[in-house]
């Protein structure tokens, strides 16, 4: 298990990865592997999530309205993305990781050490939707691999999955990431850019 500073570092890691990627993203209409998501959908989701839990780290509380979607276009999209990441990463780094918050949108007041395990997650996940809809190859560094992984077969276990990803597809054994992500519900050899 990461300690609360190496999650962190794998988290900064992660978001930095996709501040290059939003930096290179001209078109937001291209499809992501989020079914029903192109690329202005997917950021503004991430953008909106970084901006909830921003808040709810800083002040242990936010309401709904704090993670919603934010609108970005192409000429914006890079800089909306690295000030939501500069707020999301400044809030863990300066809080108490064994301090509880509440999760409006998940319902359940996990520490914030908790709370920057799912964020690490959902960064690297989201960083390889972003590359993929570019048509890019995106690997996080193996620490946040075997993290991801670990993370993805305890959810992939729960009765009746999770809301927040598509049903868990079988592993193959063959390399962790791909395992982590088909347990996350995405197929990585399955989405094709057209």
């Amino acid at each position: 298990m990461l300690t609360f500073h190496e999650m962190l570092a794998a988290y900064d890691r992660a978001l930095e990865d996709t501040t290059e990627l939003a930096s290179a993203a001209a078109d937001l209409t291209v499809p992501t592997p989020c079914a029903g998501w192109d690329l202005a959908d997917l950021f503004g989701h991430m953008i909106g999530q970084n901006l909830g839990f921003a808040a709810a780290v800083a002040v242990g509380d936010a309401p709904v309205a704090a993670y919603e979607s934010v609108p970005v276009a192409a000429d914006d999209v890079a800089t909306r993305w690295q000030d939501s990441a500069t707020r999301v990463r400044s809030a863990f780094g300066a809080a108490d990781p064994e301090a509880t918050i509440h999760l409006v949108e998940f319902g359940f007041r996990p520490t914030v050490t908790v709370a920057l395990g799912m964020q690490l997650l959902d960064a690297a996940v989201h960083a390889w939707d972003v590359a993929t809809a570019l048509g890019k190859t995106y690997r996080p560094t193996e620490v946040t691999v075997a993290f991801v992984l670990d993370m993805a077969r305890q959810i992939a276990a729960r009765p009746g999955g999770t809301p927040v990803f598509a049903a868990p597809l079988s592993e193959h054994g063959e390399d962790p990431w791909g395992d982590a992500l088909r347990l996350l519900g995405r197929d990585p050899e399955g989405f094709v850019v057209a």
